[in-house]
């Protein structure tokens, strides 16, 4: 028997020795693990790039170097594109302000317009416009259900006390805009005239620079009433001409587009295609409203759409141009 414990006792010894070694070889990492733990660790991954800075950055590729300039507004940069009028003797330069979600060369009605523009003597400069986060969020409609009457017991009629008032019934179910929403919304309509006010500003810092004698503002489509917001609220003494073509007002902005056109106090043309009913309607509201005022510099051109693309872009730089330089009596 003593020789059987004495067999017992080292496998006993052992079996006691083992697991607590284990336990503390799996405590201590190996440095493979050790690595791969630093490796997992989040990497910061730069900002993404707005929509309108991509498309910039492709039309950099694709133009001329000597047509590109970036212009600064704060710690914001933009790409601009300039043109120097075809004469020894320009008549001025116009700036050009794009709609939504379009570039500062793009073909309907910017592109042709800046580069047709200095064979008439006036230099072009077309600019791109930030993304509006005013077009991410919009106010929303809540839909209020109307309040439950309480159920009929027994055929009873409902108890006077606790039946819900009629104008509290019919307030239930009129439509609300819910607050939080609608401040968003107003906070980012806010920072989008901020940034787009910004960058019209640089961009008539450079015409100047340019020793430009005359200054003209030009909006397409949304930059058509971003331009006349900017008009109406900063009343640059620079600008002396305003032209709107196929202007339209954001569709969750106010003031409207009608309201701010009356106001403005230098030689305004509207320019606009009769062949749609609201497009036709809106244009008639800006200029009735424009009548309204007393001395008003306020006009409007009305254009048919062609099929032909080319031969529509030709019709609307004729009418440009007939406006910015008119002909004299005997031309």
């Amino acid at each position: 028997m003593p020789f059987v414990y004495r067999l017992a006792l080292p496998a006993l010894c052992l079996s006691l020795i083992l697991p607590s070694a284990f336990s503390v070889q799996a405590e201590e990492p190996t440095p493979a693990a050790a690595d791969q733990t630093a490796e997992e660790k989040p990497v910061e991954r730069p900002p993404l790039l707005e929509r309108s800075e991509e498309e910039a950055t492709a039309l950099e590729r694709n133009l001329p170097l000597q047509e590109q300039q970036q212009l600064q507004t704060g710690s914001d940069t933009f790409l601009a594109l300039w043109k120097p009028a075809n004469t020894s003797e320009p008549q001025g330069a116009v700036i050009i302000v794009p709609g939504a979600g379009e570039t500062a060369d793009w073909p309907q009605v910017i592109g042709p317009l800046r580069k047709k523009l200095p064979d008439i003597e006036w230099s072009s400069l077309s600019i791109t416009l930030p993304d509006l986060q005013s077009d991410v969020i919009a106010p929303r409609v809540v839909e209020t259900p109307p309040e439950t009457k309480p159920a009929d017991v027994a055929g009873a009629a409902p108890d006077a006390t606790t039946a819900a008032p009629i104008e509290q019934v019919a307030g239930g179910e009129a439509d609300a805009v819910d607050p939080v929403v609608a401040q968003t919304s107003e906070e980012h309509l806010l920072a989008d005239a901020e940034r787009i006010f910004a960058r019209i500003d640089a961009a008539l810092a450079y015409a100047e620079q340019q020793s430009a004698r005359s200054i003209v503002l030009l909006g397409h489509g949304t930059g058509a009433y971003w331009a006349a917001r900017y008009l109406n609220e900063k009343q640059p003494s620079q600008i002396e001409r305003f032209v709107m073509v196929a202007a339209q007002t954001p569709v969750t902005v106010k003031p409207a587009l009608a309201e701010l056109t009356p106001t403005l106090k230098l030689a305004t043309v509207d320019i606009f295609y009769m062949d749609k009913p609201q497009d036709r309607n809106e244009a008639l509201e800006r200029l009735q409203a424009s009548k309204r005022l007393k001395g008003s510099s306020f006009s409007q051109v009305s254009l048919k759409a062609v099929p032909n693309s080319s031969a529509q872009q030709e019709q609307l730089f004729r009418r440009v141009r007939g406006w910015l330089n008119p002909q004299k009596p005997g031309e």
